[in-house]
């Protein structure tokens, strides 16, 4: 019989009987004066903890975690002599700006006190986030004072200056031009319009760049269904609303913004202009995901199945709406049938998405949704979406030739392809055949360790910066605090590497005066205050693709098994960590 007397220690000094450890081991908290309270009640518990204590000692511990988080410069203290207009002590100030990471996006408002960001919020004057964030974004005002964020800019592997730094790595690219060897910058999707103009700047004075984009989570066989643009996509607009695979309320490209829209079709009421009707949702997937677990039908399919679930779905829609089915292999999925009845149904107001990054699957639905009027309503292919741009064949392309020893150079922006690209491991191993690399990210992670230098750059509620997640909506990003370490934005970087002056601010107020706002320095400043610019009015389109989808399902039929036994793996996207 298994002994079940055993006893466990608490640490090595009970195991050895140490007299300070036997001496204190009923009085963990320390001495404490006992105390009553007006009713005679003692304040102590059984144990001999004060409660008062205890929490004035874990709140101590708690902000000497923050404060050990920020390392700032200490400072004496003193008062001020003029004090600035807009610092109130102990009154916050609200500033719009933009999170953007990859091509993640929120306009939104930083709550600061005496100049230190404390709080995300969002801008509700944004029309696509519409005040609403993920908790990534909310979060990320703490990844500003973190800590294993570089000090400074490093060379080999150890710290130097921005003079040394620049004097260096533009002395190494101009030798690499000269030579007429290949450069590329590799990055994840650039939302910033100023910042590509300032990539293009680069180029120019370097004629053999190339710029490299791919995201850890892609969309690139959606963005190739319609002929390399990623659409609008609006389900505020469904009545019937069908997902395979697609977590469109947790991870799927633009998961807050879809949150608000969906919720807009999910909510009825009693009065008297209330809405009385609301979407249906099915939701077809591997995993149990944030979307499914609100889905009004879901039913689960494996991995290798994913295809023939978008193939079955069009047949079961073709044969309703009269049109030609295509060749598939049988495959039964609970509430196909009914889900395809209720897009029929509801034709016009419908829509179908899918995660998957096969662009064969991409064309079967976007081809359903055709049958189903989607186009011009749910989806919008005259409103061109930049959340994913990422090219995956330009940069498998990419590590092919890095493996083959053809690049001369390569910039990594703030990109980390060795941890999070499919590929990363033939990259890493590819690093030491390239003759000049420098990365901007804010860490030595697991590209920048690889790299000759490291250039980080600032958070972005240090730096100016500006997005435009659709065609012609604009936003802001301004910074809320001074660079609290030595670090320096990558645009600034990228300029004065180029030659050119070094002020991204001025380059991006004079961008937006000559090419986006075209009317001087008031509306500049109106912009700044309100952190978006947003059109009058959206093109809308009922264009659709045109989808070959006989060759699609062929195409589908021998990549997909409907009769798989084996165990399989799902990789996905988690909401809280993302990519």
């Amino acid at each position: 019989m298994e002994n079940s007397n055993k006893r466990y220690w608490k640490g090595i000094e009970e195991l050895t009987n140490e007299p300070s450890f036997v001496k204190n081991i009923h009085n963990e908290f320390g001495n404490m004066p006992s105390e009553t309270d007006a009713k005679g009640d003692s304040l102590v518990d059984g144990a001999g903890t004060h409660r008062r204590d205890f929490l004035k000692t874990l709140g101590f511990g708690v902000a000497a975690v923050s404060l050990a988080a920020c390392e700032s410069p200490v400072k004496n203290t003193i008062p001020y002599l003029n004090k600035p207009e807009d610092v109130e002590p102990t009154i916050a100030n609200w500033y719009a700006s933009t999170y953007t990471d990859g091509g993640d996006y929120a306009s939104i408002l930083v709550k600061t006190r005496e100049g230190r960001p404390i709080k995300i919020e969002g801008n509700k004057s944004s029309s696509i986030s519409k005040g609403v964030l993920s908790g990534r974004a909310h979060a990320s005002v703490l990844s500003l004072y973190d800590n294993e964020k570089l000090k400074g800019p490093q060379a080999a592997g150890k710290a130097t200056d921005w003079a040394s730094l620049d004097k260096d790595f533009t002395a190494k690219l101009a030798e690499v031009a000269a030579k007429g060897g290949q450069i590329r910058i590799v990055s994840n999707t650039i939302l910033s319009p100023t910042t590509k103009k300032v990539i293009a700047d680069f180029a120019a004075k370097y004629p053999t760049t190339q710029h490299i984009t791919y995201d850890a989570n892609p969309a690139y066989g959606l963005t190739q269904a319609h002929g390399g643009v990623l659409p609008n996509i609006d389900f505020s607009q469904a009545k019937t609303i069908v997902s395979i695979g697609a977590d469109f309320l947790g991870s799927w490209i633009s998961p807050a913004e879809f949150a608000a829209q969906w919720a807009i079709t999910r909510k009825v009421g009693s009065a008297k202009d209330g809405k009385k009707t609301m979407s249906r949702h099915f939701q077809f997937e591997s995993i149990l995901s944030n979307t499914g677990a609100n889905a009004d039908y879901r039913a689960s399919y494996k991995p290798s199945q994913e295809g023939l679930v978008a193939v079955a779905l069009y047949n079961t829609v073709a044969k309703l709406t009269g049109a030609a089915s295509i060749a598939g292999a049988s495959v039964k999925v609970d509430h196909l049938e009914k889900a395809a009845k209720d897009l029929v149904a509801s034709k016009g107001a419908s829509i179908i998405v899918a995660g998957s990054n096969d662009p064969e699957v991409q064309k079967i639905v976007a081809a359903t949704n055709a049958l189903v009027g989607a186009y011009g309503t749910t989806i919008n292919t005259g409103l061109a979406v930049h959340y994913r741009q990422g090219n995956d064949m330009a940069m498998a392309n990419f590590i092919k030739e890095a493996t083959a020893g053809s690049i001369s150079a390569v910039i990594f922006y703030n990109a980390n392809p060795v941890y999070n690209h499919p590929m990363g491991a033939a990259l890493a191993a590819a690093l030491p055949k390239i003759g000049l690399s420098l990365a901007t990210n804010d860490r030595a992670d697991e590209t920048a360790s690889l790299c000759q230098f490291i250039a980080p750059d600032s958070h972005y509620l240090e730096s100016w910066n500006d997005a435009e997640p659709k065609a012609g909506f604009y936003s802001l990003t301004q910074p809320t605090i001074s660079t609290i370490f030595k670090t320096r934005q990558a645009q600034s970087s990228f300029l004065a590497w180029a030659g050119l002056a070094s002020d991204f601010a001025a380059y991006l107020e004079s961008n937006w005066e000559k090419n986006i706002l075209k009317g001087g320095p008031v509306a500049w400043k109106n912009a700044l205050h309100d952190g978006v610019f947003e059109p009058n009015a959206v093109n809308i389109s009922a264009a659709s693709p045109s989808v070959d989808v006989a060759a699609s399902a062929a195409a589908i039929n021998k990549s997909y098994t409907a009769t798989s036994t084996s165990l399989e793996i799902a990789v996905y996207e988690k909401v809280g960590l993302g990519t």
